[in-house]
């Protein structure tokens, strides 16, 4: 049980396996997400089981961001998206991380958050598949320049 006597449920975060690890150290990770409508979608995952960016040292908030901007950074060079949508809630799962996620004018969501209800745009396919194309070079510049 947990301290406020609620059952403890496993934390899928602190599960160091799970996911499609692409680079990983003592403090962190980062994963990129099997997500069919947003390719090179990312999330970086501190090790620690921790909730907030403030449970961290200012060291270790340094350190992490610097690994979410250079992820935001190979994104923008490799999936060439419109945006780039960072965000770190941790309702769901209280361990914190953050969400690194390239959207599109055309992308099924778009302006809304990626978690809202799908617009009834229907999105390319062939676009699509040519976003997919680059996932292997997104993969390789993330090992060389984290690794």
């Amino acid at each position: 049980m947990s301290i406020d006597g609620n059952i403890a449920v496993p934390c899928e975060l602190c599960d160091s396996a799970r996911g499609d690890v692409i680079v990983s150290n003592e403090q962190w990770r980062v994963i990129l997400l099997d997500d069919a409508n947003y390719p090179g979608f990312c999330r970086v995952i501190w090790h620690a089981h921790v909730k907030e960016m403030t449970d961290l040292s200012e060291n270790d908030r340094n350190v992490l961001m610097q690994v979410v901007w250079q992820v935001e950074t190979l994104i923008r060079e490799v999936m060439q998206p419109h945006k780039i949508n960072l965000a770190s809630f941790g309702n769901m799962v209280p361990h914190l991380h953050w969400h690194v996620i390239p959207r599109y004018t055309d992308d099924a969501h778009f302006p809304n958050p990626v978690w809202a209800v799908a617009n009834d745009k229907l999105l390319d396919q062939d676009i699509l598949v040519q976003r997919r194309s680059r996932l292997s070079q997104l993969r390789s510049e993330l090992m060389t320049r984290l690794g």
